[in-house]
């Protein structure tokens, strides 16, 4: 069994979760919290790993100069224009 410590203000907040019937008691309260935390790591991670997918990419293909891609996104604008006229 793992015993936490909370301070005195999380206590009073799982407390009143527990009051309100959100939680059946503070281990639930700790546990969803826990879950938060793994759901945030795991989005960190993933968002890390596009980066370096990312990086991996330009290194492999080459990377674009701003003006490059500002005439990228111009000609996409453009072809949406006139498919919408």
């Amino acid at each position: 069994m793992t015993t936490v410590t909370l301070t005195p203000e999380q206590e009073r907040f799982a407390a009143e979760a527990v009051a309100q019937g959100r939680y059946r008691d503070v281990d639930e309260v700790v546990q969803a919290g826990l879950a938060l935390l793994q759901q945030a790591q795991a989005e960190v991670a993933a968002f890390v790993a596009s980066l370096e997918e990312a990086q991996a990419e330009g290194e492999r293909d080459g990377f674009l100069t701003i003006e490059e891609v500002e005439r990228e996104i111009d000609a996409i604008i453009e072809a949406a224009e006139r498919r919408r006229a």
